[in-house]
Protein backbone atom coordinates (compact mmCIF):
# COMPACT_ATOMS: atom_id res chain seq x y z
CA UNK A 1 0.00 0.00 0.00
CA UNK A 2 2.91 2.34 0.84
CA UNK A 3 4.41 1.80 -2.61
CA UNK A 4 1.11 2.62 -4.31
CA UNK A 5 0.74 5.83 -2.29
CA UNK A 6 4.35 6.81 -3.04
CA UNK A 7 3.87 6.16 -6.75
CA UNK A 8 0.72 8.31 -6.85
CA UNK A 9 2.39 11.26 -5.17
CA UNK A 10 5.44 10.94 -7.38
CA UNK A 11 3.41 11.03 -10.58
CA UNK A 12 1.66 14.18 -9.44
CA UNK A 13 4.95 15.96 -8.84
CA UNK A 14 7.16 14.76 -11.63
CA UNK A 15 5.12 15.44 -14.77
CA UNK A 16 7.66 15.42 -17.55
CA UNK A 17 10.51 14.69 -15.09
CA UNK A 18 12.54 17.82 -15.73
CA UNK A 19 12.03 17.79 -19.50
CA UNK A 20 14.79 16.07 -21.39
CA UNK A 21 15.35 12.44 -20.42
CA UNK A 22 18.79 11.14 -19.58
CA UNK A 23 20.47 8.93 -22.11
CA UNK A 24 20.58 6.26 -19.42
CA UNK A 25 16.81 6.18 -19.03
CA UNK A 26 15.11 3.02 -20.19
CA UNK A 27 12.22 3.77 -22.60
CA UNK A 28 8.99 3.64 -20.63
CA UNK A 29 5.40 2.94 -21.61
CA UNK A 30 3.31 5.86 -22.83
CA UNK A 31 -0.01 6.76 -21.24
CA UNK A 32 -2.46 8.93 -23.19
CA UNK A 33 -5.30 10.65 -21.33
CA UNK A 34 -8.07 11.97 -23.51
CA UNK A 35 -6.61 14.13 -26.27
CA UNK A 36 -3.61 15.31 -24.24
CA UNK A 37 -0.16 14.64 -25.71
CA UNK A 38 1.19 11.26 -24.62
CA UNK A 39 3.84 11.46 -21.92
CA UNK A 40 6.43 8.83 -20.95
CA UNK A 41 5.89 7.28 -17.54
CA UNK A 42 9.14 7.43 -15.52
CA UNK A 43 10.34 4.43 -13.56
CA UNK A 44 9.59 4.21 -9.84
CA UNK A 45 13.32 4.36 -9.10
CA UNK A 46 13.69 7.56 -11.12
CA UNK A 47 10.70 9.17 -9.41
CA UNK A 48 11.99 8.27 -5.96
CA UNK A 49 15.40 9.73 -6.80
CA UNK A 50 13.83 12.99 -7.97
CA UNK A 51 11.53 13.26 -4.97
CA UNK A 52 14.38 12.66 -2.54
CA UNK A 53 15.66 16.14 -3.51
CA UNK A 54 12.79 17.70 -5.45
CA UNK A 55 14.23 21.26 -5.59
CA UNK A 56 17.74 19.81 -6.22
CA UNK A 57 19.31 21.55 -3.26
CA UNK A 58 22.26 19.19 -3.53
CA UNK A 59 23.15 20.33 -7.04
CA UNK A 60 25.20 23.37 -5.99
CA UNK A 61 25.65 22.72 -2.28
CA UNK A 62 29.36 21.89 -2.54
CA UNK A 63 30.03 24.60 -5.14
CA UNK A 64 28.42 27.13 -2.83
CA UNK A 65 30.54 25.95 0.07
CA UNK A 66 33.70 26.36 -2.02
CA UNK A 67 32.75 29.78 -3.40
CA UNK A 68 34.92 32.50 -1.87
CA UNK A 69 33.13 35.44 -0.24
CA UNK A 70 32.66 38.41 -2.52
CA UNK A 71 35.61 40.79 -2.26
CA UNK A 72 35.10 44.33 -1.06
CA UNK A 73 33.57 46.34 -3.88
CA UNK A 74 32.95 43.25 -6.02
CA UNK A 75 29.75 43.43 -8.01
CA UNK A 76 28.75 39.79 -7.81
CA UNK A 77 25.74 38.80 -9.88
CA UNK A 78 23.96 35.43 -9.77
CA UNK A 79 22.39 34.14 -12.98
CA UNK A 80 19.52 31.98 -11.80
CA UNK A 81 17.29 29.68 -13.81
CA UNK A 82 17.01 26.39 -15.66
CA UNK A 83 18.85 24.94 -18.68
CA UNK A 84 19.15 28.20 -20.64
CA UNK A 85 21.16 29.49 -17.69
CA UNK A 86 23.02 26.31 -16.79
CA UNK A 87 24.21 25.73 -20.37
CA UNK A 88 25.55 29.27 -20.73
CA UNK A 89 29.30 28.79 -20.92
CA UNK A 90 29.16 25.27 -22.41
CA UNK A 91 29.16 23.84 -25.94
CA UNK A 92 31.21 26.69 -27.38
CA UNK A 93 29.44 29.58 -25.61
CA UNK A 94 31.22 31.85 -23.14
CA UNK A 95 29.91 33.06 -19.79
CA UNK A 96 31.11 36.61 -19.08
CA UNK A 97 34.87 36.01 -18.81
CA UNK A 98 36.52 38.19 -16.20
CA UNK A 99 33.22 39.10 -14.54
CA UNK A 100 32.34 38.08 -10.97
CA UNK A 101 29.17 36.37 -12.16
CA UNK A 102 27.93 33.08 -10.73
CA UNK A 103 25.85 30.59 -12.72
CA UNK A 104 23.20 28.78 -10.69
CA UNK A 105 20.99 27.28 -13.40
CA UNK A 106 19.62 23.74 -13.20
CA UNK A 107 18.27 22.18 -16.37
CA UNK A 108 14.59 21.27 -16.37
CA UNK A 109 13.60 23.27 -13.29
CA UNK A 110 10.32 25.08 -12.90
CA UNK A 111 9.89 28.36 -11.04
CA UNK A 112 8.36 26.42 -8.14
CA UNK A 113 11.66 24.62 -7.59
CA UNK A 114 13.58 27.84 -8.08
CA UNK A 115 11.67 29.48 -5.22
CA UNK A 116 12.60 26.67 -2.84
CA UNK A 117 16.36 26.87 -3.48
CA UNK A 118 16.49 30.67 -3.80
CA UNK A 119 17.96 31.26 -0.35
CA UNK A 120 20.72 28.67 -0.72
CA UNK A 121 21.67 29.42 -4.32
CA UNK A 122 21.14 33.20 -4.42
CA UNK A 123 20.69 34.98 -1.08
CA UNK A 124 23.44 33.11 0.76
CA UNK A 125 25.94 33.98 -2.01
CA UNK A 126 25.49 37.70 -1.21
CA UNK A 127 25.26 39.07 -4.74
CA UNK A 128 24.58 42.67 -5.65
CA UNK A 129 22.01 41.56 -8.23
CA UNK A 130 20.25 38.45 -9.51
CA UNK A 131 19.20 37.71 -13.08
CA UNK A 132 16.16 35.42 -12.96
CA UNK A 133 15.20 33.44 -16.07
CA UNK A 134 12.50 30.78 -15.81
CA UNK A 135 9.09 29.81 -17.11
CA UNK A 136 9.47 27.53 -20.12
CA UNK A 137 9.43 24.42 -17.93
CA UNK A 138 6.33 25.72 -16.15
CA UNK A 139 4.53 25.79 -19.49
CA UNK A 140 5.90 22.32 -20.27
CA UNK A 141 4.49 21.00 -17.00
CA UNK A 142 7.80 19.55 -15.84
CA UNK A 143 6.61 19.34 -12.22
CA UNK A 144 2.91 19.12 -13.00
CA UNK A 145 0.35 21.51 -14.50
CA UNK A 146 0.93 25.19 -13.77
CA UNK A 147 -1.25 28.19 -14.53
CA UNK A 148 0.22 31.54 -15.64
CA UNK A 149 -0.76 32.94 -12.25
CA UNK A 150 1.39 30.32 -10.52
CA UNK A 151 4.43 31.29 -12.60
CA UNK A 152 3.79 34.99 -11.97
CA UNK A 153 3.45 34.34 -8.24
CA UNK A 154 6.76 32.51 -8.17
CA UNK A 155 8.50 35.37 -9.97
CA UNK A 156 7.02 37.76 -7.40
CA UNK A 157 8.17 35.57 -4.51
CA UNK A 158 11.76 35.48 -5.78
CA UNK A 159 11.75 39.23 -6.43
CA UNK A 160 10.44 39.94 -2.93
CA UNK A 161 12.99 37.61 -1.32
CA UNK A 162 15.78 39.33 -3.22
CA UNK A 163 14.63 42.83 -2.33
CA UNK A 164 14.24 41.91 1.33
CA UNK A 165 17.91 40.93 1.31
CA UNK A 166 19.24 44.00 -0.50
CA UNK A 167 19.65 42.27 -3.87
CA UNK A 168 18.70 44.10 -7.05
CA UNK A 169 16.23 42.22 -9.25
CA UNK A 170 16.57 41.64 -12.99
CA UNK A 171 13.74 39.56 -14.47
CA UNK A 172 14.56 38.08 -17.87
CA UNK A 173 11.86 37.47 -20.47
CA UNK A 174 11.12 33.84 -21.27
CA UNK A 175 12.95 32.97 -24.45
CA UNK A 176 10.75 32.14 -27.46
CA UNK A 177 9.47 28.69 -28.40
CA UNK A 178 6.71 27.55 -30.74
CA UNK A 179 6.89 23.92 -29.56
CA UNK A 180 8.50 22.06 -26.68
CA UNK A 181 10.30 18.93 -27.87
CA UNK A 182 9.74 16.88 -24.70
CA UNK A 183 6.04 17.83 -24.49
CA UNK A 184 4.73 18.62 -27.93
CA UNK A 185 1.39 20.15 -28.75
CA UNK A 186 1.23 22.76 -25.99
CA UNK A 187 1.45 25.76 -28.36
CA UNK A 188 3.64 27.79 -25.99
CA UNK A 189 4.26 30.87 -28.15
CA UNK A 190 1.21 32.86 -27.09
CA UNK A 191 1.59 31.79 -23.45
CA UNK A 192 5.18 33.06 -23.49
CA UNK A 193 4.13 36.40 -25.00
CA UNK A 194 1.45 36.87 -22.35
CA UNK A 195 3.78 35.99 -19.46
CA UNK A 196 6.48 38.31 -20.78
CA UNK A 197 3.96 41.17 -21.07
CA UNK A 198 2.97 40.59 -17.43
CA UNK A 199 6.62 40.52 -16.38
CA UNK A 200 7.39 43.76 -18.17
CA UNK A 201 4.51 45.52 -16.41
CA UNK A 202 5.51 44.05 -13.05
CA UNK A 203 9.07 45.29 -13.42
CA UNK A 204 7.89 48.78 -14.37
CA UNK A 205 5.62 49.02 -11.33
CA UNK A 206 7.90 47.33 -8.76
CA UNK A 207 11.32 48.83 -9.41
CA UNK A 208 12.83 45.76 -11.05
CA UNK A 209 14.78 45.66 -14.32
CA UNK A 210 13.21 43.91 -17.32
CA UNK A 211 15.72 42.04 -19.49
CA UNK A 212 14.29 41.44 -22.96
CA UNK A 213 15.98 38.41 -24.51
CA UNK A 214 12.79 37.56 -26.37
CA UNK A 215 12.83 40.27 -29.04
CA UNK A 216 16.27 39.43 -30.46
CA UNK A 217 15.68 35.67 -30.50
CA UNK A 218 12.13 35.33 -31.84
CA UNK A 219 10.88 34.66 -35.34
CA UNK A 220 7.53 35.76 -36.78
CA UNK A 221 5.75 32.67 -35.42
CA UNK A 222 6.91 33.19 -31.86
CA UNK A 223 9.54 30.47 -32.02
CA UNK A 224 13.28 30.90 -31.74
CA UNK A 225 15.11 31.71 -34.97
CA UNK A 226 16.45 28.51 -36.52
CA UNK A 227 20.11 29.53 -36.35
CA UNK A 228 19.81 30.45 -32.68
CA UNK A 229 18.48 27.18 -31.28
CA UNK A 230 19.51 23.55 -31.14
CA UNK A 231 16.03 22.10 -30.67
CA UNK A 232 13.48 24.94 -30.65
CA UNK A 233 14.07 25.72 -26.97
CA UNK A 234 17.79 25.71 -26.14
CA UNK A 235 20.28 28.28 -27.38
CA UNK A 236 23.27 28.03 -29.70
CA UNK A 237 26.51 29.92 -28.99
CA UNK A 238 25.29 32.55 -31.47
CA UNK A 239 22.18 33.10 -29.36
CA UNK A 240 24.20 33.46 -26.16
CA UNK A 241 26.42 35.97 -27.97
CA UNK A 242 23.29 38.05 -28.64
CA UNK A 243 22.00 37.64 -25.09
CA UNK A 244 25.24 38.57 -23.31
CA UNK A 245 25.32 42.31 -24.14
CA UNK A 246 21.63 42.59 -23.26
CA UNK A 247 22.27 40.98 -19.89
CA UNK A 248 25.30 43.19 -19.27
CA UNK A 249 23.33 46.32 -20.15
CA UNK A 250 20.57 45.28 -17.74
CA UNK A 251 23.12 44.64 -14.99
CA UNK A 252 24.82 47.98 -15.60
CA UNK A 253 21.45 49.73 -15.52
CA UNK A 254 20.35 48.00 -12.32
CA UNK A 255 23.63 48.54 -10.48
CA UNK A 256 23.90 52.10 -11.74
CA UNK A 257 20.39 53.19 -10.83
CA UNK A 258 19.58 50.88 -7.94
CA UNK A 259 20.90 50.91 -4.42
CA UNK A 260 21.75 47.68 -2.68
CA UNK A 261 22.14 47.50 1.06
CA UNK A 262 24.92 44.94 0.95
CA UNK A 263 23.26 41.55 0.68
CA UNK A 264 23.08 40.13 4.15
Amino acid sequence: MGLVRSFGVAVAFTGAMWGQASARDVPAPVVAIGSAPAMPVPSTEEMQRKLADWPQMGHYREANRMLAPAAAGERRVVFYGASMTEMWGTNGSTFFPGKPYVNRGIGGQTTAQMVVRFRQDVIDLHPQAVVILGGTNDIAGNTGPMTPEMTEGNWQSMAELAKANGILVILAAITPSSDIPWHRGLHPAEKIRALNAWMNEYCASHGATYLDYYSVLTDAAGGMKADLTTDGVHATPKAYALMAPLAQAAIDSALGSGETHGAR
